[in-house]
């Protein structure tokens, strides 16, 4: 082929293949040369000779990227607020207590992060007031779930209305209110709490009036007592006769039918009477003997119970678990 015949011409030249292999290697002694004194600098001492290859360049650790402080708010705000609008949806006190706990870790973690953030100078009191508040707010969360594993408070009602009394919640809101006002918002939302309670029914009223056509009385003394209660006769494990009894009174009830009775009292604060329940400082306590109504031609049964120990008193009680106590 004309192209392979060229190139093998041209290799094959005898009177001109020394004289350019001498100056390629006169060129290579210059290079070489060069690149020597080139990696020496008057007042080094000598060193090795660098081989023309680049070592690894110098790292540098990244500036950190300033968050800006609206967005370091949110981040922390919106899921305490997403954490508080669970509590009203909450169905019973044990699923409020997980909602609590979810929130008390939203504003402790809330807290924490902020403090940490950088806030401008001319929202920094009120950058202080929100971090600080929501630590607060996160201790009054677990003083709640405290108050609802001591039987403080007893429902979900009177659980929600303390959560809404506390300071460190209030602190947030108004510190909150400050930063939007110069010009930092945030999702934040508080949900409807309740306000605290304190209903009571007559003392004597009927709770559960049952048949009034026999002749037993029933007094039960509450004089000594400091709350409220309800007393309820049972017969065969259905609650037969309940009626309230005001903390420091007496209270008496007749028409009571003959039979045997189990006598069961609770008491506490804020009756609801929607749910025959107290919401606060509640307790639950069983009579450990009955109470038996007898009626004859001449006589009639009556019974005096009192409520708290008395000298001379005879009556044992025990506590009965709230989710065993009959309904009123």
């Amino acid at each position: 082929m004309p192209g392979s015949s060229r190139t093998i011409s041209t290799a094959g030249r005898g009177a001109t293949r020394h004289p350019l292999r001498r100056t390629a290697v006169l060129a290579g002694a210059l290079l070489l040369a060069t690149a020597c004194s080139s990696a020496r600098y008057p007042g080094q001492d000598a060193g090795p000779v660098p081989d023309g290859s680049m070592g690894p360049l110098p790292s540098s650790s990244p500036s950190p990227t300033t968050v800006p402080y609206g967005l370091a708010l949110e981040s922390y705000i919106a899921p305490l607020s997403t954490a508080l609008g669970q509590l009203t949806q909450a169905g019973s006190l044990d699923d409020l207590n997980t909602a609590l706990a979810g929130a008390q870790q939203a504003a402790s973690a809330g807290a924490q992060g902020l403090q940490g953030a950088d806030a401008p100078s001319a929202v920094a009191d009120a950058h202080r007031q929100l971090y600080v508040a929501l630590g607060d707010l996160a201790t009054d969360l677990g003083d709640v779930q405290t108050d609802i594993s001591t039987s403080k408070v007893c429902a979900t009602s009177s659980a929600l209305a303390e959560t809404g009394q506390s300071q460190g919640l209030k602190d947030t809101v108004s510190a909150l209110q400050t930063l939007s006002t110069a010009g930092y918002t945030s999702t934040f939302s508080l949900p409807q709490l309740p306000q605290p309670q304190q209903r009571a029914l007559n003392n004597g009223a009927w709770v559960r009036e049952g048949h009034d056509d026999g002749s037993g009385v029933l007094t039960v003394d509450n004089s000594a007592g400091s709350t409220d209660a309800v007393l309820t006769l049972t017969k065969d494990g259905q609650s037969a006769y309940s009626f309230y009894v005001g903390k420091g009174q007496s209270a008496k009830v007749s028409g009571i039918e003959d039979g045997s009775y189990a006598i069961y009292f609770t008491g506490g604060t804020d009756w609801d009477d929607s749910t025959k329940k107290f919401t606060e400082n509640c307790a639950f306590t069983k009579f450990q003997d009955t109470a038996d109504f007898t009626t004859t031609a001449t006589t009639y049964q009556t019974y005096t119970l009192t409520l708290s120990a008395s000298v001379g008193g005879n009556a044992q009680t025990d506590a009965v678990p709230p989710d065993s106590y009959p309904v009123p």
